[in-house]
């Protein structure tokens, strides 16, 4: 039988982007208390967008202490911030690189530690935003795979530490038509025609769909080619490679990288 979401005292990362809107109108429908965290709080809501820099190991835990405090508890935390761009795996990591490692990565590991101690309490649940790219990585954008890959890591490792007191679940989104892609689109390394977007309230259901599962799953895709990718991905990764590889020759070919100077390389061995 499902959990209900009715009173759950919730704690959103990314409030202000547009998984965090998203999800927190559709928690608080359903009946639950949300607080978001946010590097720009937005304009008043519903639901309290704290400010924090989740970057920051000093700002963090008052910031999820001052969540925890306003709802009078945590049942549930969703680290859903994220940010992308492009970060070829073949140049040597920049500031890009180290900016989509701390915000993908280092945040929530450092705001789930922080929320560990309520979470435990209530024996709640955490769930993770992850990326299809934890599975099935693409070229071009090595820090961004590298970083949810170093997540869906974190999330087993924490389950096994915690997990007998808290939920651990990693929900797997494709591309979803939002701001996120907007470094990668100026570069010229737009992913039209590499992977599929997917609409925003089926990311939100999933995660729903970790939050009130009678037993929190391990991993949850966002829809049902998802499944057949993520299932490719780890049983066939040599077949999904060569998939991904096609695709991107195919474009290589059709010169819909001819503009972009960080794929110079790869156009230089094409050719």
């Amino acid at each position: 039988m499902a959990l209900t979401l009715q009173g759950r005292r919730v704690l959103v990362t990314g409030a202000s982007g547009t998984f965090g809107r998203a999800l927190t109108a559709r928690l608080l429908a359903a009946g639950a208390r949300v607080v978001g965290l946010d590097l720009v709080p937005g304009p008043a809501g519903p639901a309290p967008i704290l400010p924090c820099d989740l970057t920051s190991d000093a700002a963090v835990p008052p910031a999820v202490a001052e969540a925890a405090g306003r709802l009078g508890g945590l049942d549930l935390l969703v680290n859903n911030a994220g940010v992308g761009g492009p970060a070829p795996a073949e140049l040597p990591p920049g500031a890009e690189v180290r900016r989509q490692l701390e915000v993908n990565l280092l945040a929530a590991w450092r705001t789930t530690a922080a929320a560990v101690p309520a979470l435990e309490a209530s024996r709640g649940r955490v769930v993770f935003v992850a990326s299809r790219m934890a599975v099935l990585p693409l070229p071009l954008a090595a820090a961004y795979g590298v970083s949810k890959r170093a997540l869906t890591a974190y999330a087993d490792a924490l389950r096994l530490e915690v997990g007998s007191h808290i939920g651990v679940s990693v929900v797997y989104p494709s591309m979803v038509a939002s701001p996120i892609h907007d470094a990668t689109a100026s570069a010229g390394l737009s992913l039209e025609g590499v992977s599929r977007y997917e609409p925003v309230d089926g990311v939100v259901d999933a995660i729903l769909r970790a939050a009130t599962a009678r037993r929190a799953p391990r991993d949850v895709a966002t829809t049902g080619r998802g499944r057949l990718e993520l299932a490719l991905a780890r049983h066939l990764p040599s077949l999904a490679a060569a998939m991904v590889t096609r695709t991107v020759r195919a474009r290589l070919a059709a010169g819909d990288l001819d503009g972009a100077e960080l794929a110079e390389g790869m156009r230089r061995r094409a050719r």
